[in-house]
Formats: structure tokens, sequence, C-alpha cells
């Protein structure tokens, strides 16, 4: 027997001595196969046989499974330190990127395994039965089985069915053993005992198994170099080897459920089983047979996507946290989030969301970048989907693709005006002074008017021949009456028939006509500038002003913004100085004493300083939103600006969008996913995708229910209620009046009824001995006059009505005797008769 290291250089030496004493066959125990016997064989066709004894058939096993799923690497956590070799050897000349640990499953090693970049498409660990419980017990206390469907658990034994599995605690991770009837055929037994060592068992029957095939030959008298053999010169016999290999290949034939002969390479036939979670047990999903995984009946692989950590940061509305109410746990939502999710569905792959350690989006600090950008320089996310904007400084260490969002940028943010609302507040158009004058006036004009029409001569009631017909008496109550009514559309109504009446009028009416069109062109002005905008519309007139403070975030890029503008403005006016007082005498053209650059954001920065930057963008608004009066104002990230005023019905946007930048996902330089992301962004612009999202968490359905303050709306209630509020008063006040009429009619009528009753209680003694005398007839005397039958007929000397009080006797009005009064029904003249 020769043994030989990887690390000998006359191993060629070693053997052909070892073969120079006679062999019959060449047995190669090494886990991969010794390259230089391989060589030694291929040139010479010597018999060779590689046994493999490794830990072959469980990976096997394992490799067709994650082939299956699209798994392309793997990290496994071995029991035992030698299997990391044969792992290793087996996986050597494989396509695949495989990854082992080696060193015991510890807190040490469980924070190493979380560190590993990128993380690998699935996870396994490798042991026996018995250690397999507390490896896993572990791996679930450090947290590693986050992801438990890319986890298996490959055991080494064949006591599989001893192994608990509500320690999975309803995960779903795969399970993978060799099936026991391979077991029973190596024992030709029907038990498996828990001593039962695979390798010992298969070296076994491979001993078997070679003594037979030496003893076949051996029976052939087939020409073996037993002695003096020489490397290189003798030649060995082809009939020799020819039948080596049909007789080898008839052992295997005979053996076919146990051993499996590829090439020159001999191992233990593969018959396996993968158990998978199906609806709350774990049931076999596919059986490893003939070298093919297969499954079993209404049974399917769920293929493993692609696994990517993807940085994140908190900016509203981009990526902000949220609570879910029913389990208290905080989730990530917003734009970027949404956007995320569609590029998953896409693009197939798994993720989570990691938040920077350190810093935000990324700050260069001694050299070094922190935040999202330095994970994912560094290499410890592999993209960055949030608020992050393109920089050339960022680009020296990271790789962006197509911009998703350009639209942002800086803008100004203030408090909407607070309105002093009042019902009365068409009032306060005119001064005090003004409405007691307007009074005045109105009661002056009234005395005049009765004192003109009582004293002047020509006024209808003094001058009665001259207006025989009724007309209106301007006594004092209708002097007043005239002069308020005068102030409506309705008019005053007949006016005084006097010269000097109608002057008063004439200029009183002036006086209300120019009064009324005063206030009304008063009020529609005091209404226009109630609801004028916000004081400043641009950040020049922010900056020109001084009653109104502003602010930014604190070392945010707003801030750093003003702070590199106020740089290149002295770095401008520098260079200008020099400019023009070294220039030569002879140009002209350098001839300037007024710097031809306006100098603003050097006051802008110093007014931000003097105002204190606030820590945070909920700061700012808070403030702002405090100041009623709008004298302060918030610079910050429009898009942020336009989400807080989607929210908030008294901010308003000031101006315009400046220093506009645009948003884009950033990943590791030369990543493999810039052309595919790109290509997906693109497809997504296409299809509107992102306008939707725009509208989404940009929309105006908080806006649209705020108070309108659009010049185009008509004056509110609050403006003009008080005129309502009069209206209903003078309805009130009228009830009232009402009220108080009906109130003293009927005590005056009362008063009269008791003065009656008095009246007849002290008449009634003389009534009744008037009532017991004699009447004595009357006879008046009567003229019948006319020329023709029918005319007009005079009863007595003269036409006079009765006077129901006077022309009765005292007798009669006691008794209450009724009497008929007459009255000529004709407008002419009734003739006498003679």
């Amino acid at each position: 027997m020769v043994q030989l290291s990887e690390y000998d250089d006359d191993g060629r030496e070693k053997i052909c001595s070892a073969l120079s004493h006679g062999f019959s066959l060449i047995l190669d125990f090494t886990w991969s196969g010794n390259e230089v016997v391989q060589d030694l064989v291929n040139n010479m066709s010597l018999p060779y046989l590689h046994i493999d004894v490794s830990i072959a058939p469980f990976l096997i096993l394992l490799d067709s499974y994650l082939d299956s799923r699209n798994s392309t690497d793997i990290l496994i956590i071995f029991d035992k330190e030698e299997y990391i070799d044969q792992a290793l050897y087996h996986w050597l000349d494989s396509t695949r990127l495989r990854m082992v640990m080696a060193e015991p499953l510890d807190r040490t090693m469980a924070r190493k395994i979380k560190q590993i970049r990128p993380i690998p498409n699935s996870f396994a660990i490798m042991a026996s039965t018995a250690n397999m419980p507390e490896i896993l017990s572990q791996a679930i206390h450090e947290g590693l089985l986050n992801l438990p469907d890319r986890w298996n658990l490959v055991f080494t034994d064949f006591q599989v069915t001893n192994f608990d599995r509500s320690l999975l605690y309803n995960q779903s991770l795969s399970l993978m053993y060799l099936s026991s009837q391979l077991c029973f055929d190596l024992l030709k037994d029907d038990h498996c005992p828990e001593n039962f060592r695979l390798s010992d068992r298969f070296l076994q029957r491979m001993a078997v198994s070679i003594d037979q095939l030496v003893h076949r030959l051996s029976e052939e008298h087939l020409n073996f170099p037993v002695v003096a053999f020489e490397c290189m010169k003798s030649d060995f016999s082809h009939e020799t080897k020819q039948r080596f290999d049909d007789v080898l290949e008839t052992i295997f034939v005979d053996n076919s459920n146990i051993l499996t002969l590829q090439g020159k390479s001999v191992r233990l036939k593969v018959r396996g089983n993968v158990e998978k979670m199906v609806n709350g047990s774990f049931q076999v999903i596919a059986q490893y047979k003939d070298g093919h995984l297969l499954l079993e009946p209404e049974k399917q692989f769920d293929p493993i996507r692609a696994f990517y950590r993807i940085g994140i940061t908190h900016a509203l509305p981009w990526s902000y946290k949220e609570q879910n109410v029913e389990t208290g746990e905080y989730f990530w939502t917003g734009y970027c989030v949404d956007f995320v999710k569609k590029l998953a569905e896409v693009m197939n792959f798994a993720y989570e969301f990691v938040e920077p350690a350190v810093g935000t989006f990324g700050e260069k600090v001694n050299g070094t970048w922190n935040g999202v950008v330095g994970d994912l320089a560094v290499g410890d996310i592999d993209m960055a989907v949030t608020a992050i904007i393109m920089t050339a400084d960022k680009e020296e260490v990271i790789d962006f693709v197509a911009p998703y969002y350009e639209q942002t940028g800086i803008t100004i943010v203030m408090r909407k005006p607070v309105r002093k609302t009042s019902l009365f507040k068409f009032m306060t158009v005119l001064k005090l002074e003004v409405w007691l004058s307007i009074v005045a006036a109105l009661i002056l004009t009234g005395f005049m008017i009765w004192f003109l029409d009582k004293y002047s001569p020509y006024s209808a009631r003094n001058n009665k021949k001259a207006y025989p017909y009724p007309c209106r008496d301007f006594t004092l109550k209708e002097s007043f009456w005239f002069a308020l009514t005068s102030f409506t559309p309705q008019g005053g109504g007949e006016a005084p028939k006097a010269l000097s009446g109608r002057t008063l009028v004439a200029a009183y009416w002036l006086f209300v006509v120019l009064m009324l069109a005063t206030f009304t062109a008063n009020l529609a002005a005091f209404l226009t500038v109630e609801r004028m905008q916000a004081p400043v519309q641009s950040l020049e007139q922010l900056a020109r002003q001084s009653r109104i403070n502003y602010t930014v975030v604190r070392d945010s890029d707003t801030h750093k913004y003003f702070i590199n503008m106020k740089f290149a403005e002295d770095t401008l006016y520098r260079m200008w100085k020099e400019l023009t007082l070294n220039a030569s005498t002879d140009d002209t053209r350098y001839r300037v004493w007024d710097y031809p650059i306006r100098e603003q954001y050097g006051h802008i920065l110093l007014a931000i300083n003097d105002s204190n930057p606030v820590d945070n963008a909920t700061e700012g608004f808070r403030i702002t939103n405090e100041h009623l009066d709008a004298d302060f104002a918030f610079i910050h990230d429009s898009s942020e600006i336009r989400y807080e005023i989607s929210k908030n019905c008294n901010l308003t946007e000031v101006g315009e969008v400046f220093a506009e930048k645009p948003y884009a996902v950033a990943v590791q330089q030369g990543s493999h996913l810039q052309d595919d992301l790109s290509k997906v962004i693109l497809d997504l612009q296409k299809n509107r995708f992102f306008e939707r999202l725009q509208s989404k968490y940009w929309n105006n359905t908080v806006k649209g229910a705020c108070p309108s303050t659009d010049d185009n709306e008509g004056i509110t209630l609050e403006s003009l209620g008080g005129v309502f509020i009069a209206t209903l008063f003078g309805l009130a006040l009228a009830m009232v009046t009402l009220a108080g009429e009906v109130w003293y009619y009927r005590r005056r009528g009362q008063r009269e009824k008791e003065q009656i009753k008095v009246q007849k209680s002290k008449n009634l003694p003389d009534t009744i001995s008037g009532l017991l005398k004699p009447l004595k007839p009357t006879v008046a005397p009567v003229r019948l006059g006319g020329s023709k039958p029918g005319g007009p007929v005079t009863i007595g000397t003269t036409f006079k009505p009765v006077n129901s009080k006077g022309n009765l006797t005292k007798e009669m009005e006691s008794v209450n005797i009724s009497h008929i009064s007459l009255y000529p029904k004709a407008r002419n003249k009734i003739t006498r008769v003679d």
C-alpha cells in the first residue's frame, strides 16, 4: 500500500516503485481519485478501480434537490470535521458554487454566518440523528432560521425516524436522508441497528466483490504482471484489461441495488427521500432513484428565488415605518417599498430590508462612507432603494441605475395665514366714526325733512289748494322712515312737495349713493385682500425680506446646498475682485465697479443660522404650523413637503422647485443587477407604474376636503353671516313688536269695557224710570220735490247723519236701543224739494 500526500512531488516514483514488485489490481481509496495514478492508468491501460468511501451519497442527494429548486450555492454546517474535506473534494470539479463551514456552531460562528455576503441561496446542516437536535436548536437560538424555506437537514444515518420534528416549530425546512432499504440490502436483514456504519458495510461489500473479481480472473489464467513490472516500459495485455472490465461489470450488475459504477469509480448506489412540510405535517415529496429525483404524485418543488438585502432608511413618503395595530410590530411602507415589491414580482426574487447601523443615506466621514452608501460599498447589502440622490462622489464607490423619480428638489412651505373670521366682518369695512357719522346724518336728515315740511308754505300740508288729493304726511316718524329707506334699492317712497324739502332730499340721495358705492368698493377690496396668498412667492422674495424667519434641517442635503452655494458665491466674488483690481489699464472690459452677480445665498445661510436649524423634518413642519400669522418658512425636500401638504390643510407650498435632482436605485460597483434593474425600470415607466405610485402617496383626497381659499370662490358665510343675523334680528324684533301691539290692544279694549260697565251701573235707575213714561209721537214734515215721479225725496229740513250717541236719549243709550243711520250713496248733489 502506498500513502501519498497532495504535496508529494515524487508521487510517481513511489507508485512506480510499488508497482515494480508486481500487482493484479490498483485500488484507489482517495476521496476524489489520485491524479498521478489515474495518469499512469490512462497511459498504460492498467486495471484500476476507485472506491469512493466519502459522504458523496448524501451530497448527491442534496445536490439533486438543490438543482430541482434552482439553487446555485449553499452553506453547510457539519457535525464532524472530517466531512469538510470530503465535501470539498466532491465539489472540486463541479461548476456549482458551494460553501462549507468547518467550525462548531456557536454565537461567534452564527455572527459570521449572518455577515456572509451575498447571502447563500440555501443552507444545510449535515449531521447524525443524535447530533442534529443540538445543532438545530443552536441555529434557532442564534436567529439563523429567518429564512426557513432555504434550510435543509441532511441525516447521515438511518435513524431519522427517531428525530423529533416538533423542534422545527412547523417551519418549512426540508429533511433529506438515505432510504432504510439501502441498509436492509447491505445487511440482508429487515432491521437497521443504531450502531450501523455505512462506510464499513460498504467496504465489506466491496471486499467481497473484489474477491469475486480476482477469483474469476485467476480461474481464467489471465496474464497479470505479477513480477518485474517497469513503469512506462512494460506492456499490459489489452486482452487482460478488457476481460477485467467485463468481469467487473458483471459483478456490479449482480449488486446493482447496492453498488454503482461510474467510469472507474465505485460508490454506494443512492436511494433517498426528501420530506417537506405539507398541510401542517412533514410528508415525503420526492424520492431519489436510479440517479434521478422524482416527485411524488400531486407534489411540487418550489424554486428558490434569488435573495437580496435591500438598503433602506427613513424618508417620507419614500420609506417609513408604521406599526401593526394587531401585533404591535413595525413594518416598512412607502413609495420605495411598493417599488421594491413590484421589482420582486417582476424579477422573481426574495428580499429583506436592511437599515444602516450608522448614518442614513450616506455621508463621507474621514474618507469612509457610512449609511446606505457605506453598506453598499462594503457589500453588506445588494442594492439600495430609498430616496438616495445621484451624485458624483457617491458614484466613486457605488453604481446607479436609471432614475425612477426625476421631479424632486428643494422648495418652501409656509403656514396659510389664519383668517380672523367674524360674522360681522362686513361692519369692519368702515371705521366706527364713519358708521356713527352715517347714523347722525340719517337722524339729522329725518328731522330736517319734518321741519321743512311743517313750516314751508309750499308743502302739501300747508298748501292744500295745490294738492287737493291725499299726499304723504311727513310727520317726524315718516321723516325718519323716509331717511332710512333711502339707503335701500326700494327707495324712500313719495318725496316732499316743497322745493326746499326736495333740495334736501336730492342732496341726501347723493350722499346715500356715494356712501353705498364706497362701502361696496371697500367690501370687495377687503374680501379680496383677505383671500390673498402667502406674503412671499419665491426664494428671492424670502431672502429680501426680514419679517419672515426660515430654517432647514441641520446637516441635511438642503442645508449643505446653501452652504455650497454660499461658498460658490464667495469664490466667484474673490475671483471677480482679483480680476478687476489686477486688470491692466489698457483692458477696459474689466473696468466695472458693481458686482455683476447677485448675492443672496450668503444672506439666506445667515438667516438660517440665526433661526437655528431643526433636528428633523417633523420639527420643522411643527414649527411652521404653529406660526398662525405665516411669519415662518421651512425649506426642505419638495417631495416630502408635498406629501405633508397633502395631509395638512394649514400648509402651502411657496414658489417653484429649485436645485432639482433625481432619485435612483444604487447597486454595488459592477453588479450583475444593474442591467436587469434598468430594463425593468424603463418598462415600469412605460406602463405608468410610477404615475400610479405618485397619485397614491401625493393624492389630493385630504386636500380636497380643506376649506377653499381660491379667489374664484364666492364669499364665505363667515364673512357675511352678520347680514343674515341682522335680518333674523329684524324678524325677531318685528315678532316682539307684534306681540306688544296685540297686548296693548287687548289691554286697552279691556279698560274700555270696564269703564262702560261702571257707567251702566250708575245710569241704571234713571233708565228704568224713563222707560215707564209714555212716549210722545213726533211727526217730521215730509216734502216731496222733483218734476218727475221717482225723483229725490228729502225727509226733514236738513240731511245729517245720525250720531249714535248724540241724538239718543239717555234712556235709549242705557237699554242699547238700535238705530238706523242713513247715508247718501250717490256722489251727485241731492236737490232740495220745496
